[in-house]
């Protein structure tokens, strides 16, 4: 008995030191000779040598002067990896592709529909009906509470308003969030064909944001985008990438089809240019050029569409022409 588990138990002892030892160690050494920027995480650094990110995993990029990665459910999270798993039917996938598209739908003609969308809102009629902003209050209490929530400076302004308007407030001791849906439709009412947004200012070198009540910009492209299409679904848009609206599997994916990075492409020429002083159509057609040498396809080029990892390219943006001021 005692020679048959001695033999086990050497024979566990051996194939403990090989699988969690010697396997281990050997991968380790094998990765770190041949595999060394794989084997650490395919991380990418800056001019200055400081890790960024890695080139596996998409992070969020808002500016309009860089390209912008696939929509995340996951908010760009790893450790939070997931699909939206939204049905078709459910408005808050509809919600979040309008806002993706309201800042940048054109028309066939090329033309941005953000002038027209920017008139139809400042009067005030959807549908027949008057005060658009209460009616989108009304008729989506989940969105309305998520943009109380989504900035302190959003509840901050609620709760001044609650202050100002005690006696239109039913609570007793209501949060921001608690009175969203009478705050928008009690706004509506005293200031149709205006929203609140954000509004930053550069006084003496110092940026102060505030809210402040609009009629036009990109807070109300994006948001009320749905509802003028709604009140006008004849009009013919241009279309877009498949992948410019839709999240991958993990909503972490790092690239985007070269076409969806050639419609976006005008955008950050744009801006490039703006702030650069050059030519837009010469920034274009370098940036173009970029574009085209780090596209890439599966098995070397053999199968599957060109696509473009963000992160890289806009290192690359980065490094030829600076950072914007």
């Amino acid at each position: 008995m005692w020679q048959s588990l001695s033999k086990s138990v050497f024979l566990l002892t051996i194939l403990v030191v090989i699988i969690c030892g010697i396997y281990p160690f050997a991968l380790w050494i094998i990765g770190q000779t041949v595999f060394p920027f794989q084997s650490n995480g395919s991380l990418l650094q800056d001019a200055d040598g400081k890790v960024i990110g890695s080139q596996l995993i998409a992070q969020p990029f808002t500016k309009e002067e860089y390209f912008q990665p696939r929509p995340s459910a996951a908010s760009y999270d790893a450790s939070a990896s997931a699909s939206s798993a939204l049905a078709a039917s459910n408005y808050a996938l509809r919600d979040r592709i309008a806002r993706t598209l309201g800042p940048i739908a054109k028309y066939q003609n090329g033309k941005s529909v953000a002038p027209d969308l920017a008139k139809w809102f400042q009067q005030d009629t959807f549908q027949g009906k008057h005060h658009i902003v209460a009616q989108w209050a009304t008729l989506h209490h989940s969105l309305v509470t998520a943009w109380v929530n989504a900035d302190p400076l959003h509840a901050a302004y609620v709760d001044t308003w609650m202050k100002a308007h005690a006696a239109v407030v039913a609570h007793s001791q209501p949060k921001a969030a608690d009175v969203a849906v009478v705050f928008f439709q009690n706004l509506s009412k005293k200031n149709p064909g205006k929203f609140p947004a954000a509004v930053s200012r550069t006084v003496n070198g110092k940026t102060d944001t505030t809210i402040e009540l609009v009629g036009s910009g990109v807070d109300i492209q994006s948001i009320f985008f749905d509802m003028w299409r709604q009140d006008h679904p004849d009009v013919v848009l241009q279309d877009v990438p498949g992948d410019f609206v839709t999240t991958s599997g993990s909503g972490l994916d790092p690239h985007i089809t070269l076409q969806n990075a050639e419609f976006q492409l005008d955008r950050v020429a744009a801006k490039w240019a703006n702030n650069l002083k050059r030519n837009p159509a010469d920034l274009k057609n370098a940036i173009e050029q970029i574009l085209q040498k780090n596209a890439q396809a599966p098995f070397a080029g053999l199968a599957g569409e060109k696509f473009i990892n963000v992160l890289e390219i806009n290192l690359e943006l980065h490094k030829r022409y600076g950072a914007l001021s």
